[in-house]
């Protein structure tokens, strides 16, 4: 067996004929380790192969203004402390474009928590790529918390890329220092 093993090439196609040609020896011994040991090395080729066509992830950083306009609140709204809001943005640093989301932030008087989800549609250049994309937005806090304190995730919508940034991956921090400046951070990968 050693023999077959070490003639064949390490590749998917290779990998299929490894666990052939060990699964029908330990077939034949009844030996389930010499399974487990086969199907592990080629779970960790596998892995080799997929780690390898990983994208590599870019860091871009600036800024953005931002004007929120809100919505007429419906009863629905008012009775539950629930507001809906527009934004429009201007980006700055390595996304030079504009922006256009609406939001949904809901909060509980009682207990001072609050949340937000929001859909924007990215349309501009990133690091010098022409296209647009889109962001999901989600984030918790609790009343008194610094806006660090709460949870945050703004990721963007998987095939959402169009033009050089179709196949886009990647999630953005948002940073609001104490004169109320927005600056953000986008870890990226593209194909």
């Amino acid at each position: 067996m050693r023999k077959q093993v070490a003639q064949l090439n390490p590749v998917p196609f290779g990998c299929a004929m490894v666990v052939k040609a060990a699964g029908r020896a330990a077939a034949i011994r009844g030996d389930m380790r010499v399974r487990f040991a086969i199907a592990a090395a080629v779970m960790s080729l596998a892995l080799s192969v997929a780690a390898q066509k990983e994208m590599h992830m870019v860091h871009a950083k600036g800024s953005f203004d931002i004007k929120m306009t809100p919505a007429e609140p419906t009863d629905f709204e008012k009775a539950n402390d629930i507001t809906r809001v527009s934004s429009e943005k201007t980006w700055h640093g390595d996304f030079e474009g504009v922006s256009h989301g609406e939001m949904i932030t809901g909060s509980t008087a009682s207990t001072g928590s609050m949340a937000y989800v929001a859909i924007e549609r990215m349309t501009g250049k990133l690091n010098g790529r022409q296209g647009s994309f889109t962001f999901s937005h989600r984030a918790t806090m609790m009343k008194g918390d610094a806006p660090a304190a709460g949870e945050l995730s703004v990721m963007v919508v998987p095939n959402s890329g169009t033009g050089e940034l179709t196949g886009l991956k990647g999630s953005l921090m948002i940073h609001i220092d104490a004169q109320g400046k927005h600056t953000w951070t986008f870890d990226y990968s593209l194909p």
